[in-house]
């Protein structure tokens, strides 16, 4: 089987990427298409994590399917049962709610899949893929519209600003576990 070259680069450094042309009216030559610009245009990380109930459901796949299928690039990624400090430093924004202390024992009563994806625009972006936190109120089509009914299991959380989601990345992962590459789909996600 064979495989493209700039598919298999590690780094967005070492990627020799394909050159495409289109035709242009009245011009003998083809132009160039232009790199895309990665960092720029509101380029943004943003912190998603599959709570106990979607791993118990086998629902990880499918939420990486969703993000992937967006566009979305998986920049980093870790299977783990958080401590209950752990969750508590989480949802700390949340400690004078009702919920809080439910919430953080939840959250920490069985293995959760954290990742941090990036994108154009994704923390609007994957709020709006989210659905509503409850999930009656979410539209079709949203992964919380799509796969859950309950506002207590509502199978995945994701950062709400962009504030937020650099602080949850921060609390949940360390520079070292990212991995830098640039995807082959790149040049047609982004102009």
């Amino acid at each position: 089987m064979w495989i493209a070259p700039w598919c298999l680069a590690a780094s967005s450094t070492s990627v020799a990427r394909p050159r495409f042309s289109y035709p242009v009216a009245g011009n003998t030559t083809s132009p160039q298409l232009p790199e895309p610009s990665l960092f720029s245009r509101n380029m943004e990380r943003t912190f998603i994590a599959v709570k106990p109930d979607g791993v118990q459901r086998g629902l990880c796949g499918e939420i990486i399917k969703r993000f992937e299928t967006r566009g979305f690039k998986l920049v980093a990624a870790k299977f783990m049962q958080a401590s209950e400090d752990h969750m508590k430093n989480h949802y700390l924004d949340l400690k004078d709610t009702p919920f809080y202390a439910g919430l953080c024992k939840y959250m920490s009563s069985g293995p959760v899949f954290a990742m941090v994806w990036e994108g154009q625009n994704i923390v609007k972006l994957a709020r709006m893929m989210l659905g509503e936190t409850n999930p009656a109120d979410s539209k079709p089509g949203s992964i919380r519209g799509d796969l859950c009914i309950n506002i207590g299991r509502n199978i995945v959380h994701g950062s709400d600003t962009v504030d937020n989601a650099k602080t949850e990345i921060g609390l949940w992962f360390k520079a070292e576990e990212f991995v830098a590459y640039t995807p082959c789909a790149q040049a047609f996600l982004y102009e």
